[in-house]
């Protein structure tokens, strides 16, 4: 490795280290919602177990990273995101970028084929991108014109162009729960990055304290955004908003923010507090939806209703509600030729997820076309024949006693905590042992997928189940166990 990638490499490492660490930290804290109805319609969140994200704006045309290469940080996975041979310098970059919006024109969109895989998967509810970072808006707002249904967009004269709401309808019309993600930073509007001063970070290119009548209307822009959203697109279950950076701070938490350097590389943090008043607007969205779910994303608190660990299954779980939202490629956003993982690893991250108490957020980004890539589809259809087969041990179970047992088996137990389901990740040659159970004698064990009941032995040193090699093949992925206790 030369010295400039190893510099590099050094870099990202810091980088993620400290981003983890502070992930981390974050998932330590966790402020119940004191409403018993939120607290109730968590629990229902819980039983649902997966879902299914979409990034998708004008960015899937350059087939980047979503917002980010328009971010003036110095930074790899900034500056790196960025579309090469735009433009020479940052400025044009951005203006390139923004007229996207101009060719825009998703004229294979069918929200319809994309509900009925993610129910053919086994998904129970959808989170869809109405605004990224960049503040494109993918529904039809009254506050902007940098949005899908303006005139400037080739879209807009599509009889489908509030894709936001047609995306709703349809996923709603499959009995999905809807999911609005919503960006809390806007690097659109001028009321976040005023124009009167240059962008130097994702944070507003002002004092907030300096010029409080100019973040004033920014917070009534985000606020008026939001009640269209909760107002003219039906239902809305779940209101997950991103831009963690955009929160109330301390006296404390200002002071001690500062701009850190890695390598060379400047990580922006912002010395003031962004407080867009979280507790008036969820008092505001659930006078129009009262059993609202609000994810107020990296930002502890009683808006933060669960965690979301990104691209990372905490290694034990949470002791609270969460769920890990990651990719099933690499990207958030289309990229051409992504590398998509294979279906028993994203049947492997569900169990290991439920099993550790939480929700899997499997994200797909559309093409520019508006088409989920053919890989995708394959791999929806068959995470389907696998859960319509082992659903019942997913769907509504909660955590045991322990998540499992080395790398290749977990668990999940129903409610009432008579069933016990053991997850195979292979399957054994002759008999499984497990140390951490116990059977009684009216115990029985099945494999899902079979009515033979299995033998099995109790010792002092846990119980040892006996798996005919006939009955492997069951499944192709990961074989599932039920006890009846």
């Amino acid at each position: 490795m030369n010295k400039k990638n190893n510099k590099l490499a050094i870099t990202l490492s810091i980088l993620f280290t400290s981003l983890l660490s502070v992930t981390n930290a974050q998932h330590k804290e966790y402020y119940p919602d004191p409403d018993t109805a939120i607290q109730r319609r968590l629990e229902e969140w819980k039983d649902l177990k997966f879902g299914l994200l979409m990034h998708w704006g004008t960015y899937s045309q350059w087939g980047i990273v979503e917002s980010w290469s328009i971010c003036p940080e110095d930074l790899g996975w900034a500056t790196g995101a960025r579309k090469p041979g735009v433009a020479d310098n940052y400025v044009d970059y951005v203006k390139a970028y923004e007229k996207l919006q101009t060719t825009f024109n998703p004229t294979k969109f069918n929200p319809e084929r994309w509900a009925a895989a993610a129910k053919d998967a086994g998904m129970k509810y959808m989170v869809f991108t109405t605004k990224h970072h960049d503040g494109f808006n993918m529904f039809d707002t009254k506050y902007s014109d940098y949005k899908v249904t303006d005139k400037a967009t080739p879209f807009s004269s599509n009889p489908r162009s509030n894709i936001t709401k047609e995306v709703f309808n349809a996923f709603r019309k499959e009995n999905l729960w809807i999911g609005a993600y919503f960006s809390k930073p806007d690097w659109h509007t001028d009321y976040y990055w005023w124009k009167k001063f240059p962008a130097s970070d994702r944070n507003p290119s002002y004092s907030v304290q300096k010029y409080p009548e100019q973040w004033k209307k920014f917070t009534d822009f985000t606020h008026n955004q939001i009640n269209e959203l909760v107002s003219d697109y039906g239902k809305v279950d779940i209101l997950w908003l991103d831009g963690g950076w955009v929160r109330k701070k301390t006296d404390e938490e200002v002071k001690a923010d500062m701009f850190e350097i890695y390598e060379g590389s400047r990580w922006a943090r912002n010395p003031q507090s962004q407080d867009i008043n979280m507790p008036e607007l969820v008092k505001k969205v659930r006078a129009k939806q009262p059993k609202i779910i609000v994810v107020d994303r990296a930002v502890p608190g009683e808006q933060q209703n669960y965690l979301t660990p990104e691209q990372h299954i905490p290694e034990n779980g949470l002791p609270y509600p969460w769920e890990t939202c990651m990719t099933m490629a690499n990207s958030w956003s289309y990229v051409p030729n992504d590398q998509y993982k294979p279906t028993n690893e994203l049947i492997e991250k569900l169990v290991d997820i439920v099993s550790k108490g939480g929700n899997y957020l499997l994200n797909i980004g559309p093409s520019p076309e508006g088409e989920f890539d053919p890989v995708a589809y394959d791999r929806l259809k068959e995470i389907g024949v696998w859960m319509k087969l082992n659903g019942n041990a997913i769907y509504g179970t909660r955590m045991y006693k322990l998540f499992g047992e080395g790398e290749n088996i977990r668990f999940t137990q129903s409610k009432d905590g008579r069933t016990l389901n053991i997850f195979l990740f292979n399957y054994p040659d002759g008999n499984v042992h497990i140390k951490n159970v116990s059977f009684n004698a009216k115990t029985t064990v099945k494999l899902i997928g079979s009515n033979q009941k299995l033998k099995w032995k109790s010792g002092a040193e846990g119980v040892d189940i006996s798996l005919p090699a006939s009955l492997k093949p069951v499944t192709d992925h990961v074989w599932v166990l039920q006890v009846q206790l």
